[in-house]
């Protein structure tokens, strides 16, 4: 600082959580700085609809957050304020985009599979041997009925 300037003080007690404030608001403006770098054009035709969707609301949201912190550095109440109603109508949007990428990730029921598998885990080897030892029992023996040959006439 320079000589004569006057020195602000402050109790010792919130020291750590103003350096600890100063670092993260420190870090949210290089991320800015970042993604304001980046052609918003070039960003969004890389992206399909969801994704946009997801950054759009990851953009507004914290804007929106942002300014809830602004309003707080310079005393006003955010909860009587207009910007409550806009975090909540966000993130009901956001939960809406959730809902769709969940139902994207959810399992589908193939019932060509799920019928195999059911066929397959109530399969009774026995009977399959009985009806094996069956067909080879009626293989050996002469068939009954109408192919029977008839005894000679005398």
């Amino acid at each position: 600082m320079a000589a004569g300037a006057p020195v602000e003080e402050y109790p010792q007690e919130i020291d750590e959580q103003l350096t600890t404030f100063d670092s993260s608001a420190n870090a949210v403006k290089a991320m800015l700085e970042k993604l304001m770098s980046l052609s918003r054009n070039d960003l969004v035709q890389k992206l399909d609809p969801l994704d946009q969707a997801k950054l759009d609301l990851m953009s507004v949201y914290t804007l929106n957050s942002l300014f809830w912190m602004y309003l707080v550095t310079q005393g006003i109440n955010p909860r009587e304020h207009g910007i409550k109603q806009e975090l909540e109508r966000i993130r009901t949007y956001m939960n809406r985009v959730k809902e769709i990428t969940d139902k994207k990730k959810a399992a589908r029921l193939d019932k060509g599979a799920a019928s195999r598998f059911l066929r397959n885990a109530l399969y009774e080897p026995e009977d399959k041997e009985f009806k094996k030892a069956a067909s080879k029992k009626s293989a050996d023996t002469p068939p009954e009925g109408p192919h029977r040959k008839r005894p000679k006439q005398s």
